[in-house]
């Protein structure tokens, strides 16, 4: 009997593969040779500079949050110093003049408003923070409301759609919206579904999708062991057939995505259920300039019901809570991110200290408070629900270089965070448009407070809104954000 050489044995299993129409079986590492992670296939002909090799951030690792608070400051360049300080590295040194788009009356007014008036230079200490913390809601020091503010403490109601359940709509949207922002083409996608033997959701398994000419993305599935493909976001190739990999706890599976053949792939992987408990990485990423005094004042008001509210759901969660404040270039302070904690009363400290002002011209360090949220918090691993909250009443600068929301959105997908993010009062439609892709592309949802006067934030609490969206629900903000997190818990509970 002829024994099948090495080579004839690969060629069958490749063969098999091509059978599977786009599924696979993992196998355990024990007792064989490990298969090799794909990390983009080596390219012969002259690559482009886009071409992604590896993945271009850190996998979650961290396996605590028990920790105290730790923060860390990007200083801005205040404009009240005649002399220019340094840039943040990734920064260049002087931006391109430019208009202001628009600039609200609030913006004029913080841009004029005398140094004296602005926050102490000197960063304080996460514990010095905490003990100059005002009492829950306390104003902000900046001018007093005005008749076109609404009162500080009044319930804020907010709506919610969900681009990637009505697909259809919001290409509709993006077709008849002509704004600046960062393109990356999803009109094509596919669902990517993660299943262990008995056909139960693996949550948070590592999935690479790589094309023959080695343009490649990284994802990670979420509580529903789902997660959407968009071959055209990073392929400029267009390739046909991309390979698929997924693995975690040690084992590996493989199958393949044909465009045009399914809209949805599913890959057999024989992982372990997840934890009893839940973990929830909860961060806040909030625009604090200065006409985001509102928004600021309700959230300190209520992240204790949010806290405490979440803690009660069915899953227990065990929570970790972290924030991420940005202002402008010519602020004190860029960005000052403080790290994922379960110590609740010294995040509440921190967010109690955090105070609205200035800002300048309409767009903000957007940008770069996405990067930092992304790559320098302490994301724990082994199957934690990773989950951002972005508050923001502006777009980002697409004129500073630097980090880029769109690269850091694919990079959040990669590590398996979702942005929710929130378009607060003052929003135009460019900031609608950026803050709907990063939804939209991490799986998240498109959040926006309304009016009974659309056009009016005075005319208090309503049902109405400025926003491009139709069909949707109104709660208050807390309680939205509350119902989110427990629809993501509640995907890992029936997964199981």
């Amino acid at each position: 009997m002829n024994t099948p050489t090495p080579r004839k044995i690969a060629l069958l299993l490749s063969v098999q593969l091509l059978l599977s129409a786009g599924s696979a079986t993992a196998q355990p590492f024990a007792g064989q040779a490990q298969p090799r992670w794909p990390e983009a296939k080596p390219v012969s002909w002259p690559a482009p500079a886009q071409v992604t090799v590896r993945p271009n951030f850190q996998a979650p690792s961290a396996t605590s949050c028990a920790r105290p608070i730790e923060t860390r400051e990007i200083p801005g360049l205040p404009v009240a110093q005649n002399r220019p300080s340094p840039a943040p590295s990734y920064l260049p040194r002087h931006s391109p003049s430019r208009p202001s788009h628009g600039a609200r009356d609030e913006d004029r007014m913080r841009a004029d408003r005398p140094a004296a008036e602005r926050e102490s230079a000197a960063p304080a200490s996460p514990s010095a923070l905490a003990k100059a913390a005002p009492a829950t809601g306390s104003a902000a020091p900046w001018p007093e409301p005005t008749q076109n503010q609404r009162p500080r403490m009044e319930a804020v109601t907010a709506g919610m759609v969900d681009d990637n359940a009505d697909f259809t709509s919001y290409l509709a949207f993006r077709n008849r919206t002509r704004v600046e922002h960062r393109a990356r083409d999803i009109r094509e996608r596919y669902l990517l579904e993660v299943k262990d033997a008995r056909g139960r959701s693996v949550a948070d398994a590592e999935v690479a999708v790589q094309s023959p000419r080695g343009y490649a993305m990284w994802a990670r599935t979420d509580a529903a062991g789902q997660v959407w493909l968009h071959p055209d976001a990073f392929d400029p190739s267009h390739a046909s057939v991309y390979d698929v990999a997924v693995r975690k706890d040690g084992r590996q599976a493989q199958g393949y995505l044909k465009r045009g053949q399914k809209s949805a792939v599913e890959v057999v992987l024989d992982a372990r259920s997840a934890d009893v408990r839940a973990k929830l990485d909860l961060v806040f990423l909030i625009d604090a300039t200065g006409s985001m005094d509102d928004e600021i004042a309700k959230l300190k008001a209520t992240v204790n019901t949010i806290a405490a509210d979440v803690a009660q759901l069915p899953s227990r969660p065990d929570l970790c809570f972290g924030l991420v404040a940005y202002r402008d270039r010519h602020d004190q302070f860029l960005v000052r991110s403080h790290d994922l904690t379960n110590d609740l009363s010294a995040f509440q400290g921190v967010l109690n200290a955090l105070q609205a002002a200035g800002g300048g011209d309409y767009p903000e360090a957007m940008n770069e408070a996405l990067h930092e949220t992304v790559h320098r918090l302490s994301w724990r691993g082994d199957g934690a629900t990773r989950l951002i909250v972005l508050i923001a009443d502006a777009p980002p600068h697409l004129d500073y270089g630097g980090p880029q929301y769109d690269d850091d959105m694919m990079a959040a997908l990669g590590k398996g965070i979702k942005i929710f993010s929130v378009g607060a009062s003052g929003l135009d439609k460019q900031g609608e448009y950026i803050q709907r892709q990063m939804a939209q592309y991490t799986g998240g949802k498109f959040v926006f407070l309304t009016y009974d006067q659309a056009r009016n934030p005075a005319s208090g609490p309503g049902r109405e809104t400025v926003h491009d969206v139709k069909n949707y629900s109104v709660d208050t903000l807390d309680r939205l954000i509350v119902r989110l997190v427990g629809d993501e818990l509640g995907k890992l509970a029936r997964g199981q």
